[in-house]
């Protein structure tokens, strides 16, 4: 038997930057210290993303002069592919390189394309003339840098977390709760000064600039990445953990034909086997699979149901960045009679909310973990923190349904423009939908993954933003093709207060509940 340290993980599963065993180093690699780094380049590196993907659109259209439903299609794409490709990030991180070298090598591939996109701005010749969209070859500088900084992206979201996670002691979930709040802590401070210096820059000092200083920042966040080697230990990657499953599961098809799945279990796993996909025994049948394997995918697999359930949820948050910016630019900016609030600000007063109430969450968790009543049902455990986010979305779209029918009112019958701050409730509502949810499943994916598992588990939570996002725009589509059957479409007028968006806000509350009811299913049966 391995030896173990007092914290129950064993010796050799970490190493240092040399690839000797933390057992054979100093002490004092990972813990606290090594996480600090990790906050404090997501503050950096979300900066820089969310700068750009925020105001996108707007580029897209003055500079690039693509028309405005091009363009908000081309940012939807673009989000939903660079979380989406957090999979392929999490698979090369676990699989064939450590954590930290994944995140250098698509921290790189982020830098060139956000240098592509930099070069185009900054030239005329490489941008259309006033009055025709893009031609081939430059649609495709555009394309091209837009997709690798999206490959970028997509495999830093899934190694810097897991990265970060694996400094802490795992078996201490209070101190893995703690780091998974304060990860969304520097998440969300990374989008406050994009939605407000970034985009300031951008409205009034032009892309070049914006393209410039994203640029320096992100230089700067691979550097002080780098700068924390000494204090970081690291785990040696598993060989590919999908060949595994895939193996599992041909395996079990080969072999459903086998004597009872009981047997099964006696004679292969010793009594160690879990309850859940028992089907999935009859693999290790074939020699070439272990028990070990098989308890993998059963693990994987048991994560899809919580997975599939937050899909409706980052749909709703999708509206923020589509619909919610188009009501903004229909409504009265102007606060108290002499400042203009660029739409894509709205959303920093909730995020400075949100973000001021995490030192009360983390003082409140605190307390409650020394009593025997939190341990015993922990109001803060991962799976009801998701719940909550959940109803919170539900809420957010009925206030959304509720304001956008006034805003419609006002604009088309009272002729007058109702103020934008109207805006803030439902933002309100969905950042904190966003923070119980996203930190919910950053850290039950990261903490239920197997060991080889767990940048590509972490990367779930990723990908459930990505596929709200897709979600979103079939819905839009379906729900223009059902409405428009039935006499006018909700969403095919060519201005906003030609649309009832009010009506598609409340069935996004309605289906959101729904989904709520089944994530609650999946939820108690796990």
């Amino acid at each position: 038997m391995e030896p173990e340290r007092n914290n129950g993980e064993k010796d050799d599963e970490y190493v240092d930057w040399r690839g000797r065993s933390v057992q054979s180093t100093r002490l004092g690699l990972g813990g606290v210290k090594a996480a600090v780094f990790i906050c404090v380049v997501e503050v950096l590196e979300n900066m820089v993303f969310l700068s750009n993907a925020a105001n996108f659109v707007s580029y897209f259209k003055a500079s690039m002069h693509y028309p405005l439903a091009q363009a908000a299609n081309m940012v939807t794409n673009f989000m939903g592919t660079s979380f989406l490709l957090t999979i392929f990030g999490g698979f090369i991180s676990d699989s064939f390189i450590p954590k930290f070298w994944a995140f250098i090598l698509f921290g790189t591939i982020e830098l060139l394309g956000l240098a592509t996109l930099t070069v185009q701005a900054q030239y005329a010749r490489f941008q259309p003339a006033m009055g025709r969209t893009p031609s081939t070859s430059e649609a495709a500088m555009l394309y091209g840098g837009l997709y690798t900084m999206a490959t970028g992206v997509g495999g830093i979201k899934a190694a810097l977390p897991a990265h970060g996670a694996n400094q802490l002691d795992h078996t201490n979930k209070r101190l893995m709760n703690a780091f998974f709040n304060w990860f969304f802590f520097s998440v969300a401070m990374g989008g406050i000064l994009a939605s407000t210096i970034m985009v300031w820059v951008e409205d009034n000092k032009g892309w070049k600039w914006s393209f410039t200083i994203g640029i320096i920042i992100f230089s700067a966040a691979l550097c002080i990445f780098v700068a924390g080697l000494p204090f970081y230990r690291h785990t040696r990657p598993t060989g590919s953990s999908l060949s595994r499953i895939f193996k599992v599961v041909a395996s079990t098809a080969r072999n459903w034909k086998t004597p009872s799945q009981e047997m099964i279990t006696e004679n292969g796993f010793g009594g160690r086997s879990s309850n859940k996909f028992r089907f999935l025994n009859r693999a290790i049948m074939d020699d070439t699979i272990s028990p070990g394997q098989v308890e993998e995918t059963k693990t994987f697999l048991g994560l899809l149901p919580i997975f599939l359930s937050t899909i409706m949820m980052n749909c709703c948050l999708a509206q923020v960045q589509t619909f919610s910016v188009q009501q903004g630019v229909l409504m009265n900016k102007r606060l108290f009679n002499h400042f203009e609030i660029p739409t894509p600000s709205l959303v920093a007063p909730p995020l400075i909310i949100m973000l001021s109430s995490i030192p009360l969450y983390e003082h409140l968790a605190g307390k409650l973990s020394k009593s025997k009543k939190f341990s015993e049902k922990n109001p803060f455990e991962p799976l009801r923190r998701i719940g909550f986010g959940l109803v919170l979305a539900s809420v957010a779209m009925a206030v959304a349904a509720i304001v956008e029918a006034k805003r419609r009112e006002a604009a088309v019958y009272d002729k007058v423009e109702l103020r934008v701050y109207w805006l803030v409730f439902q933002f309100l509502l969905l950042v904190f939908s966003d923070f119980l949810t996203l930190g919910g499943m950053l850290e039950f994916f990261y903490s239920e993954a197997p060991d080889s598992m767990r940048s590509m588990c972490t990367a779930l939570a990723w990908c459930s933003t990505s596929m709200g996002y897709f979600l979103s725009s079939v819905l839009v589509w379906v729900t223009n093709s059902v409405t428009g059957s039935l006499g006018k479409a909700w969403l095919g007028g060519i201005t906003l207060n030609e649309n009832r968006l009010d009506l598609f806000y409340t069935l996004l509350c309605v289906l959101n509940f729904v989904n709520f009811l089944n994530y609650v299913y999946w939820a108690k049966r796990f």
